[in-house]
């Protein structure tokens, strides 16, 4: 099952952060770290290296695991 969400202003301007803090990533990654950490969540990818760098700017800490 999924979930869809909404991406809002706040979400979207914290993913903005996350993105400019970190220096990579995509909007795309930057938005589902944002997602994580309001949530307190676990990222799961097969490609960690842009999430991993994102989520060093997560706070609270978002964990990004290779699957």
């Amino acid at each position: 099952m999924c979930d869809v969400e909404a991406v809002d202003e706040p979400v979207a301007r914290r993913a903005a952060q996350l993105r400019t803090g970190a220096g990579r990533g995509s909007a795309v990654d930057a938005i589902v770290v944002a997602f994580a950490e309001g949530s307190g969540g676990v990222v799961l990818t097969q490609d960690p290296k842009d999430l991993k760098a994102l989520a060093t700017q997560a706070d609270p800490p978002v964990l990004v695991e290779r699957v």
